[in-house]
Formats: structure tokens, sequence, C-alpha cells
């Protein structure tokens, strides 16, 4: 594994690109108000280290975080770079379970905004009464709210609730989006956001919902694949796209 020296860290090529690309995807977040002050988490598997991931360093908003001062630990929760930030135990206790459990969640992000957050509060969760909720229905897995998630102990249910889904979604508390890949993680989180979204507006709205039937659904999510970009891996498209508008704004972040 050979390893080239950055302006201010010294990783392989494979590193650099992921940290690039997880430094650009707290940028989005943060562009598109998916931030949390200093808290919640976005995480990538170090694809050329294995028991090594990528996650933002505790204290610094989504607008700070750059390539290089991103915190690389290892499955344990040991700072195994050379960054001096700490992380955050709750983004730590779970983003490391999912990581080390499920070989295929190379990328994973959890939020608290206001929609996702709701809907998660709902006793039915995410309805059938929307183009984007029509994405997940029947796919989402929900795992009942026990406190802030740094102790180990409920590591086993997490997996057990998400079972071979995807999606988790913490009641009362927010969704976790799991991918093989960072944009992938991406589309799917801005397509649940846009569910949750439209949901609470419509739910605000006091009048009779329309239920999408289970037929039309079952129709909509086989027909998906129809509209992705034709030779491009899903959600490459769409995250190169917001990686060109926050370079419009500032740069800094690839450093």
């Amino acid at each position: 594994m050979a390893t080239q020296i950055r302006p201010n860290i010294a990783c392989s090529d494979a590193e650099w690109e992921a940290r690039q690309e997880l430094a650009a995807c707290y940028r989005i977040f943060d562009l598109l108000g998916w931030s949390e002050s200093v808290y919640n988490h976005i995480s990538v598997k170090v694809p050329d280290q294995d028991g090594a991931f990528l996650i933002n360093p505790y204290g610094l908003l989504y607008s700070e975080v750059t390539a290089s001062n991103l915190v690389k630990i290892d499955i344990d929760g040991n700072n195994i770079g050379a960054s001096q930030y700490p992380v955050n135990k709750a983004g730590f206790t779970q983003h490391a379970l999912f990581h080390r459990q499920l070989h295929w969640a190379n990328a994973i992000c959890h939020v608290h905004t206001t929609a996702s957050m709701a809907v998660c509060s709902l006793e039915a969760g995410l309805l059938p009464v929307n183009f984007y909720a029509c994405n997940f229905i029947g796919r989402l897995a929900y795992h009942d709210f026990e406190g802030v998630t740094v102790r180990d102990e409920e590591g086993q249910r997490l997996l057990a609730n998400l079972g071979d889904r995807n999606i988790l979604m913490l009641r009362n508390h927010g969704p976790v989006v799991l991918a093989p890949t960072l944009p992938s993680m991406f589309l799917q989180m801005w397509a649940l956001q846009r569910a949750c979204e439209i949901q609470m507006a419509t739910l605000s709205m006091g009048q009779p919902v329309i239920h999408i039937a289970d037929d039309v659904v079952a129709v909509h999510q086989r027909d998906l694949r129809q509209v992705a970009v034709p030779g491009s891996a899903p959600g490459a498209t769409d995250f190169a796209a917001w990686v060109r508008r926050i370079d419009q704004i500032d740069r800094g972040w690839r450093d």
C-alpha cells in the first residue's frame, strides 16, 4: 500500500479519494440543511485498510470538515490516524457496529433532520402517500428508542431489527442509511428526506390522505431502475452534481 504525502496528511491514494468523497458529502449535507450543529455522523470504510473507517471530528461543524481533518479509527474506536480531534462515542458505537457486522455497509449516515425525525416519531412511520415514499414502502426497518446510542448491548437489537434492510428508522430519533457506496447512500438519504418532508406537509393540511395501493407501490419499485442514468452507478450522477455545486461555494473541503 503506497503512501503519498498530501498537503496536510500522509495516506494512500485510495484513502485520499475516500477522504475527499466523504468531506464532500459532509459539505453537501450542510448545504442541504441536514447538519445538526457538531452532532450526527457520516462514515465510510477505508477501502485499502481492513477494520478502519473515517468519521467526522467531534466539535467541528459539517461546514468545517475537510479531507485531511477527518478522523481515522479502527473498529474498536482507537484513533489510528494523525487527527488530534476526538470522536463522538454515539457515532462510533453505532457506526462501528454496522461496519463490523455488515460487509456491504461501506457508507453510513445518521441524521436528525426535522422531517425524518418527525416521521420516525409517528407510530405508522413512513406512509405510502407520495412518490418518494413509494421507493421505501416495505423496505424500511424500525427500532424502538432506547436513549443515546452509546451502549454496546443495544447493538444486537439494532442488527436484529435491521434484518435484511438497509435503512433503519430509529423511532423518536432519526434514520440510519447504509449502502455499499457513499453516492448510493446519499441518493437514498435524499429521496427519504423528500418523502418525509412531503409526508409532514401533507399531514399538516388536515385533509383526508390518499394512501397509494400496494400493487401500485410494487409497480413503482419495479420500474425505478428505468429512470436511472444509463451506465452510471447508483447515485453517482447525483453526487457528482452536488460536488460541483459545493465547489462553486468553497473548494477548501478538498484539502
